[in-house]
């Protein structure tokens, strides 16, 4: 097994400077950077982190602990999280929770053993007591997307009651007053916020709202389908749907498909999050756009600063919202006379 010192042989340096190219640490010429980067790939070398990890106290690791893997919307976060800790020489562990607080346990578990420097966290609860364990094992933590209680601790998320609020406010101002919420699990923040923002909307306007018309659930294309059979059962049925995310809104359009109604002619539909390609539906949907790139991005960034400057006045707690953006597509439509 090939080691520092004969990389450094290879690339005709010093060792310290192998160290400084395999850790990242410290200037070095381009030139020698590409001549030691080629030397330990001709030789396999693969540095010792862990003996590394013990002298500088650091992995330079981060963990990425999601919800749903599968969403388009967390792999976009995933990949701004990737570039940024990438650029700042970080691997990025990917965990998937699935919303489940037995396996969110086990991860982090996990991940506490190998000696993570920070930990980007969906929690799947708005409790704070996961982000606290982390925080007394002296672990930096980013809380993403969500909200947690009683605790402090930087965050960053979408607009998620701006955003449903302007689009349910453009189902009113098309003259629906039957409006329908299918939003996530009843205790995550990000849930309750979009219903936050409907009830805005509605208030405002002066409407009742129906609490037969609001529903939570898990946000997926099960739960959707489900909570949509339900809603078609009703009269009167309701004349638009706000769904709290792009899996939800698949499965209600699909049952509205399999029950021959069309949208926007028998049901509007407004939707957070843009659906990914295999669930694209014709007319193509009014949507609330979060900035899933830049969410992962900037949570990296605050991530990373919080872990290489960690005394500075800079890392008091802070609360980032990021703006989403409407996009009115084909799937609503006027009911005024």
């Amino acid at each position: 097994m090939a080691t520092i010192r004969d990389v450094a042989k290879r690339a005709g340096v010093a060792p310290i400077t192998v160290s400084r190219v395999m850790n990242n640490s410290g200037y070095v010429k381009p030139e020698t950077r590409r001549r030691v980067e080629e030397a330990a790939a001709e030789l396999h070398y693969v540095p010792n982190m862990l003996a590394h990890s013990f002298r500088s106290k650091r992995t330079n690791t981060l963990a990425l602990v999601l919800p749903d893997i599968t969403n388009p919307f967390w792999t976009t976060v995933a990949r701004g999280v990737e570039d940024v800790a990438g650029a700042q020489g970080f691997s990025v562990f990917f965990c998937n929770t699935d919303e489940n607080e037995t396996k969110q346990s086990r991860y982090l578990a996990a991940l506490l053993r190998r000696r993570v420097d920070g930990v980007l966290l969906a929690p799947v609860t708005n409790d704070g007591t996961t982000v606290q364990m982390l925080l007394r094992q002296n672990v930096g933590v980013v809380v993403i997307d969500r909200k947690v209680k009683n605790i402090e601790v930087d965050t960053v998320r979408g607009d998620s009651i701006g955003g449903a609020y302007q689009l349910v406010r453009h189902l009113i101002d098309l003259g629906h007053r039957q409006i329908a919420a299918l939003s996530g699990p009843a205790n995550l923040s990000v849930s309750q916020d979009r219903v936050a923002g409907y009830a805005q909307a509605l208030n405002e306007a002066g409407l009742t709202i129906d609490p037969s018309l609001v529903t939570f659930g898990d946000f997926t294309i099960e739960s959707g389908r489900d909570r949509m059979q339900a809603l078609l059962a009703r009269r009167p049925r309701p004349t638009a749907i706000f769904a709290g995310n792009n899996f939800i809104a698949a499965g209600a359009l699909t049952v509205m498909r399999e029950a021959g109604l069309r949208t926007p002619e028998d049901i509007s539909v407004v939707v957070f999050d843009d659906l990914p390609d295999p669930y694209v539906f014709e007319p193509k949907l009014t949507v609330a756009v979060q900035p899933a790139y830049e969410l992962g991005q900037v949570a990296a960034q605050r991530l990373l600063q919080k872990i290489n400057h960690p005394a500075t006045k800079m890392n008091d707690v802070c609360d980032v919202i990021l703006p989403v953006q409407i996009i009115i597509r084909q799937s609503t439509r006027s009911i005024m006379t």
